[in-house]
């Protein structure tokens, strides 16, 4: 993190420096979480700064009352893995707390989230202090409003891209409805043994599936062919039968899918927003970080999904128990249909509040004005 504070301070103050000897003076730094030195540069540069909250705002709320010392009304299972004593990652919640001091020095500190008014309403108000404003879902605009169809990606994907369309054209031959979507997103890898038991699930299941299993990281390039032969799913034949398994997809390509049916997910709060924008109920698999939060939201609050219950000897989530969630977001029940309809509630919400004279429409163009002042 050192390393990054350097190396971005200098290339921020070169540029602002270019930029005012063009006659073109940057008015404004905005950044994202985890990045706090951000702030003190933009002080420094005599700039002001703007936190740009990339979680939801229940998020920013429950840092908040966590490190003020307040009491939070959450099982441990629902909060951010950060917070718990097993907790490995000792650098976030240092990062959070330098973060708020940073917060607390400026005077009706601005902090735009990628959220909107009517999915966080009481969570954006909270803080007094503090004039949390949702400019969200921050999803490209062929995905949302459709204003420009070329705007596809955002084109920060983590890996690269295969031109491969063929999950696209196999969706397009299945019902409608009638496929489940699962990834776990970038970053997070899960065992072995929990690969083998989602694998369980979803052939116990039986319906048909579009899964993303990226390729194991090089250790030191001594990842070898024996090591990705044990890695290998024991029964991938199979699974390759009734699904398909690929390394990389365009996940809000598959999510507007009319063939998707339910998103097995890890709760990113990115991926979360593309469920709600594309209208497809999920189950709920959350890993660490923020999942935890996310999954509370998504079974208790917004009502779109099911989450996932571990087994207590080993923390694993079982295949079964995979298979009774799926059950019941993809089942003809009363339940499943209620995910449905809430699904498709917020869908149009969303739409809603990014279309022109939306409230994330509005709350947008009222921060650029005031910074434009």
């Amino acid at each position: 993190m050192s390393e990054l504070r350097r190396a971005g301070s200098q290339v921020i103050t070169d540029l602002v420096a270019s930029s005012a000897k063009e006659g073109h003076p940057y008015t404004c730094l905005v950044y994202t979480i985890l990045l706090p030195w951000a702030a003190d540069l933009a002080r420094e540069l005599h700039l002001p700064s703007v936190l740009a909250w990339i979680q939801a705002a229940t998020l920013f709320d429950v840092y908040y009352y966590y490190l003020s010392g307040l009491p939070l009304d959450l099982a441990s299972r629902d909060l951010p893995s950060f917070m718990l004593a097993a907790n490995p990652y000792n650098f976030a919640l240092p990062l959070f707390e330098k973060q708020f001091e940073l917060l607390q020095r400026e005077t009706n500190p601005i902090i735009l989230v990628n959220t909107f008014d009517a999915l966080e309403p009481e969570a954006l108000k909270a803080i007094d202090k503090y004039n949390l404003i949702g400019i969200g879902p921050l999803i490209p605009s062929a995905f949302l409003d459709r204003k420009d169809p070329s705007d596809t990606s955002f084109g920060g994907d983590l890996f690269q891209k295969s031109m491969d369309s063929s999950c696209i054209e196999w969706l397009n031959l299945k019902p409608e409805g009638s496929v489940i979507y699962v990834s776990f997103g970038s970053v997070s890898a899960l065992s072995k043994d929990q690969m083998e038991e989602i694998a369980k699930g979803l052939l116990d299941y039986g319906r048909p599936f579009l899964w993303v299993i990226r390729e194991k990281e090089e250790r030191n390039g001594q990842y070898n062919e024996a090591e990705k032969e044990e890695e290998k799913l024991s029964c991938r034949e199979e699974l390759e039968e009734l699904g398909k398994i690929v390394l990389w997809c365009s996940q809000l390509e598959v999510l507007s899918n009319p063939s998707l049916g339910c998103f097995v997910t890890h709760c990113g709060w990115n991926s979360i927003m593309e469920s709600l924008v594309s209208g497809v109920p999920v189950v709920a698999f959350p890993l660490w970080t923020d999942q935890r939060t996310n999954a509370k939201l998504i079974e208790d609050t917004w009502k779109t999904g099911v989450r996932v219950a571990p087994n207590e000897e080993e923390g694993i989530v079982v295949g079964e128990e995979l298979k009774r969630c799926l059950e019941l977001v993809m089942g003809s029940g009363e339940i499943g249909e209620e995910l449905r309809r809430n699904a498709k509630k917020w869908k149009g919400l969303a739409r809603e509040a990014v279309s022109e004279g939306g409230s994330s429409d509005k709350n947008l163009m009222a921060f650029l004005d005031q910074i434009g002042n």
